[in-house]
C-alpha cells in the first residue's frame, strides 16, 4: 500500500514537473543547475526565499500603518473613532441579524407598532446599525496609505531597473538566448519582492477590512502568485518585469486618489482619479497589447518557437487582455457618471455594505439621528458642501484589483 502511494506520488510529481511541459525542445532543468553569471538560473527552490521575506513585509506594514500612516491621517483630520452606535433593542437586532438589513415599509410599520416607535426613528436605528459594521475612515486611509507606499517605491525600482535593462527598448532582448540568461541581482529582488508583497496580501487579507468580494480577492491572489511563480520558474523574467511595471504604474495613482477621499479632498480625488484613468486606459489597452502582446506572441515565435508552457503562457495574457477591457469599461462608466454629477461616485462594491449617501453622512456620527459630528464625513477639504463620496469606488479592486502585478491591476478597493 505504500509502495503504491509512493508510486502515485512519484507520478504525481514527474507530470507537474515535466520538462516537455515547462522548458523547450531539448532543454531540461538539469541545464539550469549551473550557476552562469549573476544570481544563476531562475529555480523552483528560490521560491522557498519569500515566505519569510512575506511575513517581514507584513510586520513592516503593521509598523508603519502605526508609526507613519495613522499619524498622517489624524494630521490631515480623520478622527481616531467609530461610528455612532446604535441604541441596543433586542427586538431590532433580531431582526437585523436574522431577517434583513433592509426592511420593506411593510415591515418598518409593523415593528413601529410593536415597539411604539416612529418609523422614522426605526430607520434611523437600522442606518446606525449598519454603519456600524462599516470599518473607521482611519483604517482604511492607514491600508490605503501602506499600498500607496509600496506600490510607488516598487514602481519607481521597477522603472529604475528595466531603464537600464536591454529588453525595455528592445523587447526581442526578452528572447535572445532563452531559456539560458541568468538573473541579475536586480531582477531577482524585483520579482522575488513582487511575490512577497503579494503572499502578504495572502496573509493580511484575514485581518484586513471585511470586504463583499472576499473570495474573488482570495482567488485573485492565488492567480497572481501563480504567474509570477510561473513565469520565474519558466524563466520569462524578462518579459514578466515589462508586465509588473506596466501594471504598477497606475496603482498608486488609484492609491492616491483614495486618500485624497477619505480626507475629504474632493478636488484632489477627482484630479487624481482622472490621471489614473487616462493612464490604465493608455498602458492597459494601448502598451499591453501593443507592446507585450506582440513580443509574447510574435516575437517569441519567431525567435523560440511554442511549447506546451508558451501557449499556457501566452492563453494567461490573452485572458488578462480581455479583463482590461472590462475594466476599462468600470472606470469609463464611473467617470461618465463623475461627468454628469460633478463628481466621482461610487462603484458596485463596497465594505461591508452599500448604503445610502444619508447612511455616509451619518456614518461617522457621534449624536442621535439627524445629528452629526465630524470624523470628516460631513467636511470637504478643498470646497464645501455637495460631495458625499463615502464609499468609493471600493469596486475597482476588487475585480480590478490584483491582476495588476501579473493578471492584477490591484485596484485594491475603492473604500
Amino acid at each position: 500500500m505504500a509502495t503504491a502511494a509512493a508510486g502515485a506520488l512519484g507520478l504525481l510529481w514527474g507530470w507537474l514537473w515535466s520538462e516537455r511541459f515547462w522548458l523547450p525542445q531539448n532543454v531540461s532543468w538539469a541545464d539550469f543547475e549551473g550557476q552562469g553569471d549573476g544570481y544563476g538560473y531562475p529555480r523552483a527552490r528560490d521560491i522557498l526565499s519569500v515566505f519569510p521575506l512575506a511575513a517581514g513585509v507584513f510586520s513592516v506594514r503593521l509598523l508603519f500603518e502605526r508609526f507613519i500612516a495613522k499619524p498622517c491621517a489624524l494630521h490631515v483630520g480623520i478622527q481616531d473613532s467609530g461610528p455612532y452606535q446604535a441604541q441596543p433593542n433586542a427586538i431590532l437586532e433580531k431582526v437585523f441579524m436574522s431577517i434583513t438589513k433592509y426592511p420593506d415599509e411593510k415591515r418598518l410599520e409593523g415593528l413601529s407598532k410593536q415597539l411604539d416607535w416612529d418609523v422614522r426613528k426605526i430607520q434611523c436605528w437600522f442606518r446606525h446599525r449598519r454603519n456600524q459594521d462599516k470599518p473607521p475612515t482611519l483604517t482604511k486611509f492607514c491600508e490605503s496609505m501602506w499600498r500607496f507606499t509600496f506600490y510607488l517605491c516598487i514602481f519607481c525600482y521597477g522603472i529604475r531597473f528595466l531603464w537600464s535593462s536591454p529588453w525595455f527598448w528592445d523587447t526581442r532582448q526578452c528572447w535572445h538566448s532563452y531559456p539560458y540568461q541568468p538573473l541579475t541581482s536586480g531582477l531577482y529582488y524585483y520579482y522575488i519582492m513582487e511575490l512577497a508583497f503579494y503572499w502578504s496580501l495572502m496573509f493580511s487579507q484575514f485581518t484586513d477590512i471585511k470586504r463583499k468580494d472576499f473570495l474573488i480577492m482570495f482567488v485573485h491572489h492565488l492567480a497572481t502568485i501563480g504567474l509570477i511563480t510561473f513565469s520565474y520558474i519558466n524563466n520569462m523574467v524578462r518579459v514578466g518585469t515589462l508586465v509588473l511595471c506596466l501594471h504598477d504604474v497606475s496603482d498608486f495613482l488609484l492609491e492616491a486618489a483614495k486618500l485624497a477621499n477619505y480626507a475629504k479632498y474632493q478636488r484632489l480625488c477627482d484630479t487624481l482619479f482622472v490621471i489614473f484613468s487616462a493612464v490604465f486606459v493608455v498602458t492597459r489597452l494601448g502598451i499591453y497589447p501593443f507592446w507585450i502582446l506582440s513580443t509574447t506572441l510574435f516575437e517569441s515565435w519567431e525567435m523560440i518557437g511554442p511549447y506546451p508552457s508558451w501557449w499556457l503562457f501566452n492563453g494567461l495574457l490573452l485572458v488578462l487582455q480581455v479583463l482590461h477591457v472590462i475594466w476599462s469599461y468600470l472606470i469609463a462608466r464611473i467617470a461618465f457618471k463623475a461627468l454628469i454629477r460633478g463628481k466621482v461616485l461610487k462603484d458596485d462594491r463596497s465594505d461591508v455594505e452599500s448604503s445610502s449617501e444619508e447612511e455616509d453622512i451619518t456614518t461617522n456620527s457621534k449624536g442621535p439621528c439627524g445629528r452629526s459630528s465630524s470624523n470628516g464625513a460631513n467636511r470637504v477639504n478643498g470646497h464645501m458642501g455637495g460631495s458625499y463620496w463615502a464609499e468609493d469606488i471600493d469596486g475597482l479592486v476588487g475585480p480590478l484589483a490584483t491582476y495588476s502585478s501579473w493578471a492584477s491591476p490591484r485596484l485594491h478597493s475603492w473604500d
